[in-house]
């Protein structure tokens, strides 16, 4: 080999690390902006939410405004997350109006309580932003893929204050055992930027304290499995919830605008059925009070149910919050009932639950190391393992492949359980 060859691979490598450098840091300012400006703005729905409690009962009018917006732009069938994950996958486009719709209905979804997160707003937000760019820049097909997921990278790090698990959750979610490696230096530099810009503009990241971590050994090991197994069960239902619902929410209520009505009158029962709104918007009260060990037994199932009468039936948001909060519901429970540390198997319930609704372990580990510290690794690593191996093909996102088996060293190339 002579010294041109030698040297030719190392320019390339140059290149591309220096133009990906300039558009990811263009990318990360803007989705960082956008995505703090977002999380104020959801913040803000929030507390007015829990100040004026007439609000719950405005829930028909921000769904039938939603509902008017989406058919105004003539985006009735956007297919939100889904969509954006079709176009890194395949040769979908995001339309422009994507950012701007999820942005304005997921504040009205807060701010009248619909049971719903952000980071799905995020990651359409996101990707919004990377396609325009993409297409401002003149990006080639490929290129404009790396873009969009640049941009669900550092909208998903300024709401969440994780940069690492924000860098590779839009590399790992696409396909389930193939990630978008070309994409690593891009999202990775997007992530960061989009936090530092959040932080910097007074958004703060998610922290939760572990309070009691006892020493890692088979008891331990076992619980550890046991709960990961549990989780697995509980996300397959959690997915499988949320998809029937929305099925027969269309099968019943095929007018949208009779649709979302009806998901408001079922919300505002239940909420005075339960006798408080800690199910309404994100409830990451219920995730302080799992820590703490004060979780009712039942708000694991509270909680999923109200997320599927929202999410199902048209109001806009995330999965990934809710599920966070089953999660650590769950593990709260669990933790009480078995005597263990409640924080310890809250913190391991998100964890196991998340990965196993994005099965996204490297994410999964990286968030609830950024979210809860690393003193409950070996807890965390064994919970995320069980329960990504037995939720099957299950999963929040219908667009989602898995490339590669779970279980087996095989080529399967198929799509997530509906």
């Amino acid at each position: 080999m002579n010294r041109f060859e030698m040297i030719a691979p190392l320019g390339s490598n140059l290149k591309y690390f220096v133009k990906w450098t300039v558009i990811s840091c263009l990318i990360g300012a803007a989705g960082g902006l956008a995505g703090t400006l977002f999380g104020l703005g959801i913040q803000a729905a929030a507390d007015l939410f829990a100040r004026y409690d007439w609000l719950l009962y405005c829930l028909p009018v921000s769904g039938l405004i939603i509902v008017f917006l989406y058919q105004m732009f003539h985006e009735e069938k956007n297919r939100g997350t889904n969509m954006v994950l079709d176009s890194i996958s395949s040769n979908d486009h995001i339309t422009p109006a994507t950012g701007p719709l999820i942005f304005v209905s997921t504040i009205l979804t807060h701010l009248t309580g619909g049971s719903a997160g952000r980071e799905g707003a995020a990651l359409q937000l996101g990707g919004s932003i990377g396609s325009l760019v993409g297409r401002g820049m003149r990006l080639d097909e490929k290129d404009a893929k790396i873009a969009v997921m640049c941009g669900m990278s550092a909208c998903f790090a300024a709401l969440f204050g994780t940069p690492l698990a924000a860098g590779v959750f839009s590399m790992e979610v696409i396909s389930v055992g193939v990630m978008y490696y070309a994409a690593l230096v891009p999202c990775v530099f997007a992530s960061f930027l989009g936090a530092g810009i959040a932080e910097s503009l007074g958004l703060s990241g998610e922290q939760f304290l572990v309070s009691s971590v006892p020493a890692f050994g088979w008891k331990g090991a076992a619980a550890a499995v046991v709960l990961g197994i549990l989780c697995a069960v509980v996300s397959i239902g959690f997915c499988m919830l949320l998809h029937r619902t929305e099925q027969l929410y269309r099968k019943y209520f095929e007018n949208p605008y009779l649709r979302i009505c009806a998901a408001a009158l079922f919300l505002i029962v239940l909420t005075a059925a339960a006798g408080t709104r800690d199910y309404n918007g994100s409830s990451m009260g219920l995730i302080e009070a799992a820590m703490e060990g004060r979780v009712f037994w039942g708000a694991f199932l509270i909680k999923a149910l109200f997320t599927a009468l929202t999410i199902g039936a048209g109001y806009r948001g995330g999965e990934i919050v809710p599920t966070l909060c089953v999660g650590a519901s769950f593990g709260g429970l669990f933790g009480m009932v078995t005597g263990l540390s409640p924080s310890l198997c809250a913190a391991c319930g998100m964890a196991a639950l998340f990965v196993g609704v994005t099965n996204c372990p490297i994410t999964s580990a990286l968030l609830i190391f950024e979210m809860c510290g690393f003193e409950a690794m070996p807890y965390f690593a064994l919970s995320i393992a069980v329960s990504f191996t037995l939720s099957g093909y299950y999963g929040l996102y219908k667009s989602q492949k898995f490339v590669y088996s779970k279980i087996r060293t095989e080529f399967i190339n198929r799509k997530a359980n509906p």
